[in-house]
């Protein structure tokens, strides 16, 4: 692989240019003002990236993507490497959901039913709808008393008559 300076950039990327202009051309034929408008947008980026300098930028960043893919791809410790990452996203994750839970059975030993408390004020029990004779009531809701994640599915699992 050629280093940065045996590349004659200037060239390389007036050429890209010129051919994306042309394609910019044939694409206003074909699909209209937008499309070619997006086109040439796309064109100036390679003399752009010359005339600013960021193209040894750039080709340093490649070369390095380049490197580092070959080395994973061919080299066991870089696989390992790869491993130990997905571990340790693995033991943040089951870590994170483990304080949250432990967080949240603390908060609810230490407000001694506070919280029950608070949601019966905030949403005080309706009584049911009174219905004329010979008709069921029908039943209103039971606001929920407890926080834990489940209450949903034990709703659910009752009204259905699964205990």
């Amino acid at each position: 692989m050629g280093g940065f300076n045996s590349i004659a950039w200037l060239p390389l990327c007036a050429g890209a240019t010129g051919l994306g202009l042309v394609f910019s051309f044939l694409l206003l034929r074909r699909r209209g003002a937008v499309a070619a408008m997006r086109m040439v947008a796309w064109s100036l980026l390679p003399m752009a990236a010359y005339l600013t300098g960021a193209i040894s930028s750039l080709w340093t960043i490649g070369a390095t993507a380049v490197t580092f893919v070959t080395s994973l791809v061919f080299n066991p410790l870089t696989w390992a490497g790869v491993a130990l990452a997905g571990l340790s996203v693995v033991l943040f994750m089951v870590s994170g959901v483990l304080r949250a839970r432990k967080l949240s059975a603390a908060d609810s030993n230490a407000s001694g039913g506070a919280t029950e408390q608070r949601s019966a004020r905030k949403a005080p029990q309706q009584p049911a709808a009174q219905a004329p004779a010979g008709k069921p009531a029908i039943a209103q809701p039971k606001p929920r008393t407890n926080d834990d994640d489940f209450s949903d599915i034990e709703d659910i699992l009752k009204r259905r008559g699964i205990s």
